[in-house]
Parts: C-alpha cells; sequence; structure tokens
C-alpha cells in the first residue's frame, strides 16, 4: 500500500484524508488499513504519533452505517486527554459523512451532560475511559449491542492503570460478532492474553522500532538527590528546549518541581490528576500554544499527551520500569524530527538504570558535567502568553472576530497572534509576550464583534 488512492475508498472518507492533506500512509497505517478495511481483527504494536488514530478511525467509519441511529463503533482510551484527540481525529476524518454523532465519555467530566446527550439519541461512535463507559453501561443508559467495531487504544497503559476489569466487562456486553482492533505501544504478555480474549485470528501490525522510539538523543546525569531541582533547571537553562515535558512519579514531586522550575523564572506548569478538569485543559492548551515553555506531569495525566515538535523529555525521577520510560521519551524525536531525553539518576538507582538498558538493549550515555544552579528568575520567559475571553461559540464568536479585534483596534501585527481556541462559553487567544500587555489593554477598552466581553491575562 503506498498510498490511500489504492484503497478506493468511498468519497465521504476521501474528502475527510485530503481535507486533512494525507496523501502517503504511514508505516502503520500500511501494514494495517487493507487488513482492517476487510473486516479483519487486528492487533498492532504502534507508539502514540504513528498515525494509528487514522488507521482505525478510517476502519470504524467504513463499516459505519450513517443512517442507523445507534452505537457502532467503540473506542476506548486510557485518558481524558487521548479520548479527546481521538474524537476530535476522528470528526475530522468523517467530514464527508453528514449527520455523524461522535461522543466522548470520560471520568472526571459531569455525569448529567452526557446521559442527557444519550437520552436524546444513541451517538453512532462512542470515544471513552473505561470506568466511564462502564459507569454508563450499569446505569443502562449507554446501548452497545449494535457496535460494529471495538478499538483498544494505548491497551498496554490501559492494563497499567488497572482497567482490566472493566475492560473485561465492557468487552463481554458487545457483540460476538463485532471486529476487534487493539494497538499498543508494547506487546507485553497482558496485552497478548488480552488480544486472545478480545480478538479472533488477528492480523498482527508492528512497525520495525516501535518498541524503542528512534531518532531521541538519549543522555543520563548523575545527581543527588537533594541537588536533582536546582540541577534539572541548569539543564534547561543550558539546551534551552523550545518546549519540554518533566516527568515525576508523584503528584507532590510534580507540584514541588513546578514551583522550583517558577523560581529560576521558567514558565512552567503542573499536570496531575488531582487537578479539575478545566485547570488540565487550561494548562494543555497554553502548552500547546508556547505561552507555558516547561510542563511538569505524572505519567497518567500525560498519557496520550500529543503537542507538535517537542524538543525534550526530561525524567526529573527515574520511571518504574523499561516500559514507562518508552513511553515517556516518545513523546520527542516524533515524524523524523530530532529530540533529546535527558534522565537524572541518583547514585542509589544506578542498578536499576543499567538493568533498564539491558532490557532496552540500549547504550548509556552520560553526561557528566551538571552546570551550576542558575540565579533566581534567569530563565527566558515562554515566546507566548495566554488570554481567555469569557465568550465563545455560544456568542457566536469566531476565531477570526479575534484576530480582527487584536490587529484592528488592539493594533497588533498579525504575526504577533499565535493559536486561537474557542469553546462553548470561552476561548484563548496567544499573543507573543511582549505584545500581551497592549492586547488585554486594548481588548477591555474596545470591542469585539461590537460587544464587549470579559478578558484576562491566565
Amino acid at each position: 500500500m503506498e498510498s490511500f488512492a489504492s484503497l478506493s475508498l468511498p468519497p465521504a472518507l476521501q474528502r475527510g484524508l485530503d481535507a486533512l492533506g494525507y496523501a502517503v500512509p504511514t508505516p502503520i497505517q500500511a501494514q494495517s488499513l487493507p487488513f482492517i478495511l476487510s473486516g479483519r481483527d487486528v492487533i498492532a504494536q504502534a507508539p502514540t504519533g504513528s498515525g494509528k488514530t487514522a488507521a482505525f478511525g478510517l476502519g470504524l467509519l467504513h463499516a459505519l452505517d450513517p443512517a442507523l441511529i445507534r452505537t457502532q463503533a467503540l473506542v476506548l482510551c486510557p485518558t481524558r486527554e487521548l479520548a479527546d484527540q481521538v474524537a476530535q481525529q476522528i470528526r475530522r476524518l468523517a467530514l464527508g459523512i453528514p449527520n455523524l454523532k461522535v461522543l466522548t465519555l470520560c471520568g472526571g467530566m459531569p455525569l448529567a451532560p452526557q446521559l442527557a446527550s444519550l437520552e436524546t439519541h444513541d451517538p453512532q461512535v462512542v470515544v471513552g475511559t473505561p470506568g466511564r463507559v462502564q459507569e454508563l453501561l450499569r446505569k443502562k443508559a449507554l446501548h452497545l449491542s449494535g457496535v460494529r467495531t471495538l478499538v483498544l487504544d494505548e491497551a498496554d497503559r490501559m492494563l497499567d492503570m488497572g482497567f482490566e476489569e472493566p475492560l473485561r466487562e465492557i468487552v463481554g456486553k458487545l457483540p460476538k460478532t463485532r471486529q476487534s482492533l487493539l494497538f499498543s505501544a508494547t506487546f507485553s504478555e497482558a496485552v497478548r492474553e488480552m488480544a486472545r480474549a478480545s480478538l479472533r485470528d488477528p492480523h498482527e501490525a508492528t512497525v520495525e522500532g516501535a518498541a524503542r522510539p528512534v531518532a531521541i538523543e538519549q543522555r543520563f546525569i548523575e545527581v543527588e538527590p537533594a541537588r536533582k531541582q536546582p540541577a534539572l533547571a541548569a539543564l534547561l537553562l543550558r539546551h534551552r528546549p523550545e518546549s519540554a515535558v518533566v516527568f515525576c512519579n508523584t503528584r507532590r514531586e510534580v507540584d514541588e518541581v513546578a514551583g522550583s522550575l517558577s523560581h529560576y523564572g521558567f514558565s512552567a506548569l503542573a499536570l496531575h490528576g488531582d487537578m479539575e478538569q478545566r485547570d488540565r485543559e487550561e494548562v494543555l492548551l497554553r502548552f500547546a500554544n508556547r505561552s507555558c515553555n516547561v510542563l511538569v506531569a505524572s505519567d497518567v495525566a500525560a498519557r496520550g499527551l500529543d503537542i507538535e515538535d517537542l524538543a525534550m523529555v526530561v525524567n526529573h525521577d527515574l520511571p518504574s520500569d523499561a516500559d514507562t520510560y518508552v513511553h515517556r521519551i516518545g513523546r520527542t524525536g516524533r515524524a523524523g524530527r530530532d529530540g533529546i531525553a535527558l534522565t537524572l539518576v541518583t547514585p542509589r538507582e544506578l542498578p536499576r538504570v543499567e538493568a533498564m538498558a539491558e532490557t532496552l538493549a540500549m547504550p548509556l550515555q552520560w553526561e557528566r558535567h551538571v552546570p551550576a544552579p542558575p540565579a533566581a528568575r534567569s530563565a527566558p520567559p515562554a515566546a507566548m502568553a495566554t488570554l481567555r475571553i469569557d465568550a465563545g461559540k455560544t456568542d457566536k464568536l469566531r476565531a477570526g472576530d479575534i484576530l480582527g479585534a487584536l490587529t484592528g483596534e488592539a493594533g497588533l501585527p498579525a504575526r504577533a497572534i499565535g493559536k486561537i481556541n474557542i469553546f462553548p462559553t470561552r476561548s484563548y487567544v496567544a499573543v507573543e509576550t511582549g505584545k500581551a500587555a497592549q492586547a488585554l489593554a486594548r481588548l477591555g477598552q474596545g470591542r469585539i464583534k461590537g460587544r464587549s466581553f470579559r478578558v484576562r491575562r491566565i
């Protein structure tokens, strides 16, 4: 399969591919799509960023009957963030299919709106996390008797996060005649056991090198525990990545490290499971629009994080196992771009690092000289700042309205405006840091689309 054209997809799906600019399939798409479209079960080893969402998205949309108002496809993901990204991608691929309802069902979100949406009419596609899907099944609000396609996305992480029991219950409620697609970055024995229980004679697709990321320079730094936070700040200043994710093993460490980096002047934000959904969304949005240059995260919170051009990953804390290490550093060095991964190692952790290196068959490259701790507030600020506008889609606000207000009355050049995100009741716009005060003052005094809205910097 050298091109999507060779698949002879229906015009509705071809329109979605064209809109996304997809012409040449990625390796995992080339290996799996012909079998998926033929109705075969597939187990695929594919890391985040390999194009797997388009592969199973095209497959489940191809099997859909848009005129049938019942749930025909179920995609299970380990986290809310990944579920949101998958749902958005499926909606883009379904651009040519009218009146398709794709519903995201995740924990950590209010239950009432999800119940109300299900009561209105069944969605054709459900993308969700196992816990919430299980809950809605038990409430008999979600009907899965018509499911034709089941997708288990990042199956290894769902098992790592303790979702085995909900997964077994959900799979047991589905029709036996369905098609099942399982995607995982690693093929552990637990994943293979799940595949044996859920899939029938699956075609196996493996991307060469999927188990271990490529194009990533990996360095290890030995440092005393008490010096880890100053060493982290010094290393970030030495390498000066445009964006970096720093991984910690506990929520407490996440907060402490983010606070330490802020002390040194970095635009650092924390991301962990104790945060409210809206706060998590704002953190991810600010990181994606470059108004936060360092994201400090726990593994669970960052699962599914998909940021383009992520320059660096840092393990402030040594991960618990080799698979977690692979998942962490795999967020940089994507799509042929260069990436760098740094891991801080205390003297007591040296045997664990050597064991991990042996498991992954990789050499250990040590960065022996740790620079001196930087002075407070010595780090450069983020390139952009984010303004929040208390208005959105329900106010008929569009990105063009915000851009027009900033380049018109506010007098900013178009190049100073970054990403604009519109939500139902709020909107966000990234502005060059040096222009943020001017933009905030002018928007506060002027109008957007002829109306005054509350605007503030976050």
